[in-house]
């Protein structure tokens, strides 16, 4: 994902559900999200290393241990070939069957999940997914000095897109998503009592349109197979 609290908004929920069979979940944030805050005493550093730290203890809430950075700038993100063998490097450590993202389409349905940065993320990770990390000629740096063969994800489940055809249902974890998005106090707490009332209205709507009864809630994806 792009920014520190990303995994937290779109699919957390959906991440304990998985962490509670047993799934081991790897966290990899493009930036630390310096470029967030609403505290203009909080320098740019200090903001990375705050929002560093929150994200840790927000993927403790969901069974998440494993949290990675690279360090990009913040709003300045885009689809460039370092970007896409950063993201292909971390596949080859991490070698998952599944890889989880951000959608690289605009949603004009709902226009905060197609954030820049969220977009050039979800690009670069699902060419990172097919064909760079499969592909041992691909950045062969990562093969002849890293040691890293080359590793297919077998699908990508993509958070915040236009088309979706899955939807979990993460009732009765949610009070961990709530938990795990409150530990982003630097991007949340000014909400209060909103956050809830508003995280409740988007996972209820998406728990509708899967035909869920009422009371439930879900996130929502696009499923896609790239094994």
């Amino acid at each position: 994902m792009a920014h520190p609290d990303d995994v937290d908004f779109g699919s957390s929920g959906t991440i304990a559900q998985w962490t509670d069979r047993g799934i081991e979940v790897s966290y990899l944030m493009v930036t630390d999200g310096d470029a967030g805050g609403f505290d203009d005493a909080v320098t740019r550093p200090e903001m990375a290393r705050l929002r560093r730290d929150e994200q840790r203890a927000a993927a403790k809430c969901v069974g998440v241990e494993d949290v990675r950075f690279l360090g990009y700038p913040d709003g300045r993100v885009e689809a460039t070939l370092d970007l896409r063998r950063d993201i292909a490097r971390v596949i080859r450590q991490v070698r998952p069957d599944r890889v989880l993202t951000s959608s690289a389409e605009r949603n004009y349905e709902r226009i905060y999940p197609s954030h820049p940065d969220h977009r050039a993320v979800g690009a670069a990770a699902l060419d990172a997914v097919y064909p760079d990390a499969r592909n041992p000629y691909a950045f062969p740096e990562l093969l002849a000095d890293e040691g890293l063969e080359a590793w297919t994800a077998r699908e990508v489940w993509i958070s915040g897109g236009p088309t979706v055809n899955h939807y979990s249902d993460m009732t009765d974890a949610f009070p961990r998503k709530l938990a795990a998005l409150k530990a982003h106090a630097s991007q949340t707490s000014h909400m209060g009592d909103e956050l809830e009332r508003m995280l409740r209205g988007w996972l209820s709507g998406n728990a509708a349109a899967a035909g869920l009864p009422e009371g439930r809630l879900a996130e929502a994806f696009q499923v896609v197979g790239t094994a």
